[in-house]
Order: structure tokens, then sequence, then C-alpha cells
């Protein structure tokens, strides 16, 4: 048996959270984001992934270009409800944990609700507090383009 390792995120205390109504259901969004990454986030070709406890995973993204890895392992899966992974970018410097949990509100839509915890400062909690509403708007974009 696999034993997970969590990061230690005391020392680094700064977390956010993002809620979004999706327009794509349950089933799409978390397979975007267990086995489709390159559909919509990570670069084309670039993602090494195998939705598996304890597995690691890596992808670059494409930015002013310039390219940007990203490396993680997921920690927890529960099918249609939550992916939980690392995340470490050589922007952030530090391991930190994205929880991403699949939802519907009480008129039957989609929402996600991602939580991003151990940033070691409040600058970069904020850059990326800014980013994540983009990235999901992204995702259900593409998602929804790809339907």
């Amino acid at each position: 048996m696999n034993i997970i390792s969590y990061p230690d995120l005391s020392s680094r205390p700064h977390s956010l959270t993002v809620e979004r109504v999706m327009e794509n259901t349950i089933d799409v969004l978390y397979e975007a984001w267990t086995k489709r990454f390159g559909d919509w986030f990570a670069a084309p070709g670039s993602v090494i992934m195998k939705a598996e406890v304890n597995s690691v995973f890596f992808f670059e993204t494409q930015f002013e270009d310039k390219r940007h890895p990203h490396y993680g392992r997921f920690l927890k899966l529960e099918h249609n409800q939550l992916v939980e992974i690392t995340w470490f970018t050589s922007g952030s410097k530090t391991e930190t944990v994205v929880t991403v949990e699949f939802s519907t509100n009480e008129s039957g839509a989609t929402v996600i609700r991602l939580t991003h915890a151990g940033f070691p400062d409040e600058l970069s909690r904020d850059q990326h507090e800014q980013a994540w509403p983009m990235v999901l708007e992204q995702l259900d974009r593409r998602m929804k383009e790809l339907a």
C-alpha cells in the first residue's frame, strides 16, 4: 500500500477559494481535471498524467512565448465529487495543494469550488486568486466547444 504524503502547509498559511457556476456537466468537468488537461489547460502534447492517487503528473503551459512547467501528484480522487492534487510551478517554487469540488446548486447547475492552499505570502496568493477565475472560465468554454 502506498502512503500518501501531504505537503506540510503549516508555515505557508495563505489560501484562496473561488467558485464558479459552470455550463458543463460534472462528468465532463471531472474528466477534464483527470484525463483531458491537454484539451483546456496544458500546451498540446505536453501532458503526462494518469489519474490515480499518488500518481505524478507533468504538463506545460505557454504564456507570452515562455514555457511554464507544472508538476504534481494526485492526493485524492472521488469520482465526480473531488480532485485534490499537489501543484508545483517554477513561479511558486513550493508545493501547494489544489482541491476541486464538484456539486450542483439549487437550480441544478454545476458548481466548481476550487481551493488553492499553501502559499508562502499574500502576493503569491493574490496572483493566483486573479488567475483561477480566468482558468475556470477557459475550462468551461473549451469543454463546451469540444462537446
